[in-house]
């Protein structure tokens, strides 16, 4: 295609709160600047950052972004920096904390306080009489946790995953759930991303995306939607800077303007950081929340138009090999209206069929995509919409396009490929149960908001969760929290203080780990773990600081010492080897998953990492029909459903100084936000229609009508530059908010990005 810029015409309304600068440059080092405070870096952080991201180092516990073989100078992001300062925290949160205060008194602090308080050192057992944690042994720890799940039925126990584990803690925890009995797994891919996983298989057979990071050399158009690149994954600036200065074209779809995608100055470049910078949208387009799939019709309308008038637009020969359902496609979108497609998507037919004729005049193009896409009702339908428009033109498997989910959290790609899934049919049982002498379960388990649920009617009596703060990070965490204190038992394994640890049950344990970035010394001596990226690839990571206290274990370590409590004793499942050398665990994957993990032990410390392969890269479809498959959702399908009078489309944020549910402090640089995070955001007009004023208090209301009533009460009216008919506001603190049963009807990932709600004035 032409390489002349597309103008944007979509501007920032300046009389709003906005940042006016890149994303990186000065800004990036003042937020990591305010991390420190009080705590000047140690030669271990800088070492640390030092190492980070690149061969025989650290992988970063933050974002899910890949490691390149050739890493730069320093190879870590704002957000990554600020994870590693964290992780490394000085202060510690002993025992002598607990003795001081009742877990009511540590509510009173906010999420950061609790944080700050620093890093958990001993294990700790809760004492209903005190309503404090009370220190206790691993010994004591371990024996007391077994015999509670023991006296359980398994069916009745959750065993929860964050992110941050790694593929060793990941693949034991997994095998433990199901030799207790369960499989009930979620993890944060399923609270996140599950559409990704559901929809993707579904489409085109692979339940993750298809491109690598040579793909981003050789594109010449990307597609962005719903992603927030310059808070939650920073070092993809780097590729995306070096796309847009070889002439590739990027246009963005979002509701909120994010600084990331419109300018980035690169504080690893001397001109850039005296004062220049990147422009990275040619064309920034705000679609209205869940009107992505209507958007992508339009451009598929486009297309089809283009082939109709010129030809060779189509790549026939593709569809017909490669394909199935085609001419429903385009009996579809032919039949679609374009009064229909504008007032669904919120954006006109000019600008749709502009972005349409860009992509029907590039030869290979990348879709970019995050949770903005996918948190809907009708999210995976919505993805199925963007697989369509790749498969006009061939955009799959092959080299410089494709599609590709730009996931969160380090290493919640990886889990699920080592077992970490509820669906037993994902899953390799009948080679496990051979391997480790047991009959696996068959039951499907619990995703997300089906725990959730079940903590709700009280069918689930047990919740072990290896990291994450589930209780507060989940939707309906309101109604969840009145439950929490009635479940029999609670474990959980952390390496700091969050509000999920302050609601205790019958029995509660806390269970200080190590941190990824500190160093493992087990019999065989210090060691690897392996965590896998959003591009497919697996890495080593080493740590190498001294842990924060002599007390703490590692999160394999943990996970065996519960699982010795609870099971009988299986000569085929060696824990306490498998704590003694991790590569034995890796012997294990390598076992179970060969196609995957072949030479594992060697491959994982390669710059860049291994890739470990997907068949649809490969134009090898492992679907229902074997191909990769149109489909024909109803346009209208693509909102929750329509919007009533005085209803609006609630959008969750995370801030620049935010990851999940940490929160690093209260700027929110990037959208020109910054202290009070109670706050509602919505455009100028639509304050003055709802009848109120910048600086209101209000009550932020669902709309869903179940029996259930649901509201968040003071919160700030703040003008920003949104969509018509849409408000946000930050995550976790309107999770009350989210029905747990308003989530993607194909994965059951929560809505939060398409919750219908009412402002009433306070």
């Amino acid at each position: 295609m032409s390489q002349k810029r597309i103008d944007p015409e979509s501007q920032q309304d300046p009389d709003t709160p906005h940042y006016g600068g890149p994303a990186g440059g000065w800004g990036s080092m003042e937020g990591i600047s305010k991390v420190l405070v009080g705590q000047p870096p140690t030669a271990a952080v800088l070492d640390t950052l030092r190492r980070q991201n690149k061969p025989n180092g650290h992988m970063c516990t933050s974002c899910a972004w890949a490691k390149p073989a050739k890493p730069h100078l320093a190879e870590f992001c704002e957000n990554g920096a600020k994870a590693t300062i964290w992780d490394l925290d000085r202060r510690t949160c002993d025992p002598e904390v607990f003795a001081t205060r009742t877990v009511e008194e540590l509510r009173e602090l906010s999420d950061h306080e609790l944080e700050s308080l620093g890093r958990l050192t001993h294990p700790m057992r809760f004492d209903p009489g005190a309503r404090r944690y009370v220190e206790t042994t691993w010994d004591e720890a371990f024996a007391g946790i077994g015999a509670a799940l023991r006296r359980m039925d398994p069916k009745s126990v959750v065993f929860y995953t964050s992110g941050r584990a790694s593929l060793e803690t990941s693949f034991m925890w997994q095998l433990f759930a199901r030799m207790y009995g369960h499989n009930n797994l979620p993890d944060s891919s399923n609270m996140c991303h599950e559409t990704s996983s559901v929809a993707l298989k579904k489409f085109i057979g692979s339940p993750v995306g298809t491109c690598v990071l040579e793909d981003f050399d050789h594109c010449d158009l990307m597609l962005f939607f719903g992603q927030n690149t310059g808070s939650n994954s920073p070092r993809f600036l780097h590729t995306l800077q070096q796309a847009k200065q070889r002439g590739c074209t990027i246009i963005t779809f979002n509701p909120v303007r994010e600084a990331g995608l419109l300018r980035f100055r690169n504080p690893q470049q001397i001109t850039q950081m005296l004062g220049g910078s990147t422009e990275i949208s040619d064309l920034y387009l705000q679609v209205r929340p869940g009107g992505d799939m209507a958007a992508i019709l339009g451009l598929i309308k486009r297309v089809l138009e283009l082939e109709a008038a010129e030809g060779g637009i189509l790549d026939h020969g593709f569809i017909a090999e490669h394909t199935t359902g085609y001419e429903a496609l385009k009996a579809h979108a032919e039949a679609t209206g374009w009064d229909e497609i504008e007032a669904l998507s919120g954006l006109s037919r000019d600008h749709l069929r502009e972005v349409g004729t860009a992509y029907a005049r590039s030869k290979r193009v990348i879709a970019m995509y995050g949770m903005g896409l996918t948190q809907h009702v009708r999210g995976g339908e919505t993805l199925g919409m963007l697989v369509n428009l790749m498969l006009l033109r061939g955009n799959l498997g092959r080299l410089g396009a494709g599609i590709s989910p730009v996931r969160g959290h380090s290493n919640v790609q990886g889990q699920r490929t080592v077992g970490i899934s509820e669906k037993p049919e994902l899953v390799p049982l009948d080679e496990m149960g051979r391997m480790f002498g047991f009959t696996p379960p068959r039951e499907t388990g619990h995703t997300t908001v089906e725990a959730a649920e079940g903590v709700i009617d009280g069918s689930v009596r047990g919740f072990l969760q290896m990291g994450g703060n589930f209780a507060i990070s989940i939707p309906d965490s309101g109604r969840v929290r009145k439950h929490w204190a009635e479940l029999d038992l609670i474990v959980n394994v952390a390496t700091k203080l969050n509000r999920s640890h302050l609601l205790p049950g019958r029995e509660t344990w806390l269970l200080p780990c190590l941190v990824r970035s500190e160093e493992d010394e087990q019999v065989s001596g210090p060691q690897v773990v392996s965590i896998e990226d959003s591009l497919s690839h697996i890495y080593a990571s080493l740590g190498r600081n001294e842990p924060a206290a002599r007390t703490l274990l590692s999160e394999p370590a943990i996970v065996a010492g519960i699982a010795k409590a609870t099971l009988e004793p299986n000569p085929d499942v060696p824990w306490d080897d498998w704590v003694a050398d991790y590569s034995r665990v890796r012997a294990c994957i390598e076992a179970l998953w060969p196609y995957k993990f072949k030479d594992y032990e060697r491959r994982m410390h390669e710059p860049g990492g291994f890739y470990k392969g997907n068949a649809a890269r490969e134009r090898r479809w492992q679907t229902e029909s074997g191909k990769a498959e149109f489909s024909v959702p109803d346009v209208n399908s693509g909102l929750n459903r329509p919007l009533g009078q005085g209803e609006y489309t609630l959008v969750t944020l995370r801030s620049n100084d935010q990851f999940n549910t940490t929160i690093y402090g209260f700027s929110d640089r990037l959208r020109g936000l910054s202290g009070d995070r109670m706050i509602v955001l919505m455009n100028p007009a639509e304050i003055a229609r709802a009848g109120l004023a910048e600086g209101q208090k209000v009550r932020l209301v669902c709309a869903e009508e179940d029996g259930h009533p649901r509201g968040v009460a003071g919160l700030t009216v703040t003008a920003y530059d949104l969509p018509d008919h849409c408000v946000a506001a930050y995550y976790p603190e309107v999770n009350p908010v989210i029905p747990v049963g308003l989530h993607d009807r194909m994965s059951k990932t929560p809505a939060y990005k398409g919750v219908p709600v009412r402002l009433e004035a306070m």
